[in-house]
């Protein structure tokens, strides 16, 4: 017997499938009914006459749409609000304003400053003027206005917005005042206000950063971080207690500098403590290659934080795949840590004369070649030597590979260590086995190039940006990376969607936990269905990730044989982004993800396209905290 079912007409029934409820429960084979953007019946059996149309799902799994926790779309929305490139992996709601960093005050100019691009360009690996398109879209200045503007744009997935600290204080300080002096008594309680105004409007959250590598970008202050960084205890504190009090989340990263100071403010999460628990939800347990193990720690003290004796509500991100990254000459994360790369970095992206000029100092050559040594896997220091990395990633030439972008076809695919011994046989008199292109290079390198970090040198001042390689940093061990994933302590989703346009792609993140888990039963896929929708949902106050009569539509079907065959790092691609106009390096799942709903229009279908209907109406929604 139908469960809700109605006599009327339903607008789609989809029949047959396998379905996942959210539950963590094992799936039923259940037709499921759509009516006016709702879930309209649940049961077996259901009347086919009674559909405009009908889906048969025979064979697929079925499931709630799919949350990514952690995403920075929140500019790519404004410009392309399908959301397509998460949309055809089943992502239907996602949250944005993770990292501080965000647009709920609008473009924020005033005085000369630009904030969104002073923030993102760095942090998120974003060209300045592919950030500008997404900033003259913005016409709003208020957190209200924010939320009310989703209404108005053809929105693809749902949006559920943190408040974001650097825009804050930017908001209340100015760029320049939120990095160069303390607040004022005045602008601490004007923080405090529009923070309580938010939470009035029903912001899940509110997001701060600690991460050392992340710079501004425009002068005056390209050595400075950003402004949620200059932030005080006390600060911190007062804006927190006001999330506690509305049982709202706190989204934290680690300063991997100040062990003890992340260590002392993750207690944050603690009832126990501090009369009632805050909601953490913290970077990342990633298994990584520069300190293995750590995990294991990571993963005992989210526990002992949510232990009876401190009462917490604290979980880490994690990422559901290896960590590759890719870079284009210095234009990646890994060397925003290193003094010499850093100073490349702050170059403009055009100025390609100003990085080789300073290249071609001594100076410059002298400081990389430290700054290389230092995060050598084989470094020398006795916190290496003791399991401390110098870094939070290492630099080691066995793992670096070239990629094809760059204009030595001989290269391609092969180990920056392979290259160098390559070049090391030509400096030494070997004359054959080497290509035309290669040679070339070979031959315009200094006499001092002696050493691998200067061979790696005169590649950038030959190629600069576009010496594109890749190598992976973290989630090696598969084994490893399910224990983190499907730990108690832990949600999926450090998937960074939106961010690092030409540097990470892990837009298909929720498809690969559904993959691990598929190797273990389907018990297990119910459990990592329930760890992508009712738990988030559940965590960050979000009233989606379910199948209850009633509930917006939001639907993914699921082709299981696809998804056992699908190979995540063979299919990242750069693709041409006619928003953005530029590239992006993305996946391609194609295949996998049979259908996706969104309030009950099919946006994604078989045959691998878009329906018209994503992007060009409003179909998702802006979500505020049920609480």
């Amino acid at each position: 017997m139908a469960d809700g079912g109605t006599v009327g007409q339903w607008d789609t029934l989809i029949k047959n499938a396998l379905v996942f409820d959210g539950s963590g429960e094992l799936p039923v084979v259940e037709d499921i009914a759509i009516a006016s953007g709702q879930i309209a019946a649940r049961g077996q059996n259901l009347g086919s006459e009674l559909a405009a149309q009908v889906v048969d799902a025979d064979g697929l799994w079925l499931m709630p749409g799919l949350l990514d926790i952690h995403t920075h779309l929140d500019l790519e929305v404004e410009v392309n609000p399908g959301l397509g490139e998460a949309v055809r992996h089943g992502t239907t709601t996602v949250i944005v304003g993770n990292c501080s960093l965000g647009t709920a005050f609008g473009a924020q100019l005033k005085n000369g400053e630009s904030p969104i691009i002073d923030c993102f360009t760095r942090v998120e690996n974003m060209p300045k003027r592919v950030l500008q398109k997404c900033v003259d879209k913005m016409h709003w200045n208020t957190t209200g206005d924010y939320l009310k503007h989703f209404s108005s744009i053809p929105l693809g997935p749902n949006i559920a917005p943190l408040l974001p600290h650097s825009m804050l204080r930017t908001q209340v300080m100015g760029v320049d005042a939120s990095v160069s002096r303390e607040p004022t008594q005045a602008e601490r309680d004007e923080m405090v206000r529009l923070l309580n105004q938010a939470m009035d409007q029903g912001y899940i959250g509110f997001s701060t950063d600690s991460i050392i590598f992340h710079y501004l970008a425009n002068d005056p202050h390209k050595e400075k971080r950003i402004p949620t960084q200059f932030a005080d205890e006390a600060e911190l504190k007062t804006l927190l207690q006001v999330v506690r009090d509305r049982d709202r989340v706190w989204q934290a990263t680690p300063d991997s500098k100040n062990m003890f100071t992340t260590l002392r403010r993750f207690f944050w999460t603690s009832g126990r403590l501090f009369g009632k628990p805050l909601r953490v939800s913290a970077l990342t347990a990633l298994d990584f290659k520069s300190t293995p193990g750590a995990w294991k720690r990571l993963l005992r003290l989210a526990a002992l934080l949510n232990s009876t004796l401190l009462n917490g509500r604290f979980h880490f991100q994690a990422l559901s795949t290896n960590f590759r990254m890719w870079g284009n000459g210095v234009q990646a994360p890994i060397f925003e840590e290193l003094p010499s790369t850093r100073a490349l970095i702050a170059y403009e992206i055009d100025d390609r004369d100003g990085r080789r000029a300073l290249m071609e100092t001594a100076e410059w050559q002298a400081q990389f070649r430290r700054d290389w040594d230092a995060v050598s896997p084989k470094a020398p220091s006795l916190l290496n030597r003791l399991g401390v990395p110098s870094a939070t990633f290492v630099l080691d030439p066995d793992d670096i590979v070239i990629d094809p972008v760059t204009p030595v076809p001989s290269w391609h695919h092969q180990k920056l260590s392979s290259v160098y011994q390559r070049f090391r046989a030509f400096r030494q008199g070997q004359k054959e086995g080497f290509n035309a292109d290669e040679l070339e290079v070979f031959g315009k390198a200094p006499p001092d190039c002696d050493s691998l970090p200067d061979f790696f040198a005169h590649c950038l001042r030959e190629f600069d940006l576009d010496f594109r390689w890749w190598l992976d940093v973290a989630n090696l061990d598969e084994s490893i990376t399910d224990q983190i994933l499907f730990d108690a302590n832990t949600l999926p989703g450090f998937n960074d969607s939106g961010a690092h346009i030409t540097n990470l792609a892990f837009y298909d993140g929720n498809l690969l936990t559904l993959k691990l888990a598929q190797k273990r039963g389907l018990d297990r896929v119910a459990l990592a269905v329930k760890r992508l929708t009712r738990d988030p949902a559940a965590f960050f106050n979000l009233d989606v990730g379910n199948l209850n009569i009633g509930q917006q539509a939001d639907i993914v079907l699921v082709d299981p044989e696809q998804l056992r065959d699908y190979d995540s790092n063979g299919q990242r691609q750069l693709v041409y982004n006619p928003e953005f106009e530029h590239e992006v390096l993305v996946n391609r799942s194609d295949g996998v993800v049979r259908e996706v709903y969104i309030r009950g229009q099919r946006v994604w279908e078989e045959g691998d396209r878009f329906t018209p209907v994503l992007g060009s109406e409003t179909l998702g929604r802006a979500l505020t905290a049920v609480n």
